[in-house]
């Protein structure tokens, strides 16, 4: 068991260190004084993407464009731009791919749409199969029916 702990060990401390960067925590010099304009920033920065990391909120990413995203986020909030207006800035400059939640739209209504529509397309296409495969061969015509006769004998 001792063997196997010690063999654990430089899996657990290399995957520490990997799990280190997403665990960025904002320096304390970046945080507004004001406590509620500090939530207020935090919580429009956890909407907002890291255009690097793509995945994770400016918030939580360590990537120095991720720092510079908050800062412009709390000069924002301590200039007193309510948050629509910080979001629309934000959208301006980089497009809707910096919302980790995106605006319903038709765009992004089709898209949410588009499996379930692509299942029944596959449902409807394999009915139609399987429909066509199912329906029995045309009778033989009388003149058929002779040939066939002639030709068995």
């Amino acid at each position: 068991m001792r063997r196997l702990l010690l063999a654990l060990l430089p899996a657990v401390l290399l995957a520490t260190i990997l799990v280190g960067p997403a665990l960025a925590v904002s320096d304390p010099a970046e945080m507004l004084k004001n406590p509620r304009q500090e939530a207020r920033a935090e919580a429009i920065g956890s909407q907002l993407r890291c255009l690097v990391c793509q995945n994770e909120s400016i918030e939580d990413s360590g990537a120095d464009l991720a720092r510079d995203l908050r800062h412009v986020v709390r000069v924002h909030v301590a200039a007193g731009d309510s948050n629509r207006q910080i979001m629309d800035w934000m959208v301006v400059r980089y497009g809707d791919f910096i919302r980790l939640r995106p605006r319903l739209t038709w765009v992004t209504l089709l898209l949410w749409a588009s499996a379930p529509l692509a299942l029944v397309a596959g449902l409807v296409a394999a009915w139609l199969g399987m429909r066509r495969r199912a329906l029995p061969p045309a009778p033989l015509e009388a003149a058929e029916r002779i040939r066939i006769a002639e030709l068995l004998r």
